[in-house]
C-alpha cells in the first residue's frame, strides 16, 4: 500500500461499500470528497463531510498510516490547520491535535477491494513490455482513447514547434523545412539534419531554390559530405565554398552518419532527395494548407527524387552498374506526413481554428498503421491498430504512461483496476 493509491481510490471512489464509520464508531458521511491538490498542502481541498450531524467544510489529507501525520511534520504546519478529516489506511496512532479538535480519522482497510490490491501489485510488479500485460484487455480501451492520445501528443510536439516559430520569427516556411530535415535522418541523423536545417537562413534555401545543385552542395557541405576534396566530389565542393562566401556562411558542420543505415537511408541519398524537394516545392507549407486529404499531400513528394549522379551512386566513391532513379517510397512519405508535416500543420490551427485540428486526425486515420517493435509488441497483447492515428496513440501511451509506470493516472489503467 503507498500513498499515491490511496489518493487514487478516493479520487475516484473505488470503494467495496460507502457506508463509512470513523476511528470511533460514529457514521461519517461524505458530501463531497474534494478536488485533489498536486501542489504543496493537503490533498484535497473543497470537501464536505457529515458527522454527528455537523457538516464541516474544508480539506482531507490522506496517509498509509495516521502516524504519518507526525512524521510529515503537518503538527507543526499552518495549511494542515484547515484539515475536517484524516484519511488512513491503518489507524495506527491518535492524532491528538486532531482529536483534542473533534477532527474524524477515518480507517480505509475494511473499505477497499482485495482484489484491486491485487491488481494494483501486479502493475508494480516486474515486467517485459508494459506493467498491466497480464491484466490488459483491448475491450477495456475508452472511447475516444486513440483521438485523445493523439491530440496530447500533436500538443507537445508543438511546443517545440512554437519554438523553433519563436527563432524564426514565425517562418512556418522554415519551420517545416526543419521539421522536414529532421524527419528525412530517421533516428540516426534525425538531429543532426535539423541542426543543418536550423545553421542555414532558409531565405538562402528559397534564394538557390531553383538550382538544385546549388541546394544539394550546400546541404552535402554542412554535413561535412565535402571536407576532403576529390576527383568525385569536387564540383560539389567548389560550389559549397563559393556559396559560403557570397551568403556569408558560417563554418559550422554538422557530420552525419552512415553507420547501421541501409544504402537507401545513406545521408548521400537522403540529403540529395531533400534538396530536390525544395527545388520542386520550394513553398511548401503555403501548398499543404491547401490539401483536403491525404493524396493532396502525398502528391508534392511524388516526383521527389535525387539527382542523377547517385542512381547509380551511394557514396562518392563507388558506383554501381545498375542504373537506378532512386524516388521517395509510400512507406518515407508517410513518416514524413506522420511526423512532420501534419504537425506543423496542426501547430498552425490549434490557435485559429479548432474545426481544422479536427481534421488533422482525419488525416492520421487514412495513413498506414506504423511498424516498429513497439507496435508489434502491442499487438502481441491482441490489438488490432489500423492506421497512424491509433499506432501514434499507443506509441505516446507507452512512453508517457507504461514506461513511467504511470498507471494511476492511465484511462486503461483505470478500467483495469475498476473492474
Amino acid at each position: 500500500m503507498n500513498e499515491k493509491l490511496l489518493q487514487y481510490l478516493w479520487k475516484y471512489k473505488i470503494f467495496s461499500k460507502i457506508d463509512f464509520k470513523d476511528s470511533e464508531g460514529n457514521p461519517l458521511e461524505i458530501l463531497d470528497f474534494g478536488k485533489f491538490n498536486s501542489n504543496a498542502g493537503p490533498d484535497f481541498s473543497f470537501a464536505k463531510i457529515k458527522i454527528k450531524d455537523v457538516i464541516l467544510a474544508g480539506n482531507i489529507e490522506i496517509h498509509v498510516k495516521s502516524s504519518d501525520w507526525y512524521f510529515h511534520r503537518h503538527d507543526s504546519q499552518k495549511d494542515y490547520q484547515s484539515v475536517i478529516l484524516h484519511v488512513v489506511y491503518f489507524n495506527d496512532t491518535d492524532v491528538l491535535e486532531l482529536k483534542n479538535a473533534g477532527i474524524p480519522t477515518l480507517e480505509l482497510k475494511n473499505y477497499i477491494d482485495e482484489q484491486i490490491l491485487k491488481k494494483y501489485q501486479s502493475l508494480e510488479n516486474h515486467f517485459e513490455f508494459i506493467p498491466c500485460e497480464n491484466l490488459f484487455e483491448p475491450k477495456k480501451i475508452p472511447v475516444l482513447f486513440s483521438e485523445e492520445n493523439l491530440l496530447r501528443k500533436l500538443d507537445e510536439k508543438s511546443i517545440e514547434i512554437e519554438k523553433l516559430l519563436l527563432q524564426s520569427k514565425n517562418n512556418y516556411e522554415a519551420v517545416l523545412f526543419q521539421k522536414l530535415a529532421y524527419s528525412f535522418g530517421l533516428k540516426v541523423n534525425a538531429e543532426i539534419y535539423q541542426n543543418i536545417a536550423e545553421n542555414i537562413d532558409f531565405k538562402i534555401i528559397q534564394k538557390i531554390s531553383q538550382n538544385q545543385f546549388q541546394l544539394e552542395s550546400l546541404l552535402f557541405g554542412k554535413g561535412n559530405l565535402l571536407e576532403k576534396e576529390t576527383e568525385t566530389n569536387k564540383k560539389w565542393k567548389t560550389e559549397f565554398d563559393y556559396l559560403k562566401i557570397k551568403f556569408k556562411i558560417s563554418d559550422e558542420v554538422f557530420p552525419v552518419k552512415f553507420l547501421r543505415l541501409m544504402p537507401p537511408s545513406f545521408p548521400t541519398i537522403r540529403l540529395s532527395q531533400l534538396a530536390n524537394l525544395y527545388h520542386l516545392q520550394p513553398n511548401l507549407f503555403s501548398k499543404i494548407l491547401n490539401a483536403k486529404n491525404i493524396q493532396d499531400l502525398k502528391s508534392y513528394f511524388k516526383d521527389v527524387k535525387t539527382s542523377e549522379f547517385w542512381e547509380n551512386h551511394y557514396t562518392f566513391e563507388k558506383s554501381s552498374e545498375e542504373k537506378i532513379e532512386k524516388f521517395l517510397s509510400d512507406d518515407f512519405v508517410e513518416i514524413l506526413l506522420i511526423n512532420a508535416i501534419l504537425p506543423v500543420v496542426y501547430t498552425y490551427f490549434k490557435h485559429l481554428n479548432s474545426e481544422k485540428t479536427e481534421h488533422i486526425l482525419d488525416f492520421y486515420k487514412n495513413l498506414k498503421p506504423e511498424k516498429n517493435s513497439i507496435i508489434s509488441q502491442w499487438k502481441k497483447l491482441g490489438l488490432k491498430l489500423n492506421s497512424a492515428l491509433e499506432t501514434q496513440a499507443f506509441l505516446f501511451q507507452h512512453k508517457h504512461f507504461c514506461s513511467e509506470k504511470n498507471c494511476l493516472n492511465c484511462s486503461i489503467g483505470f478500467q483495469l483496476l475498476k473492474s
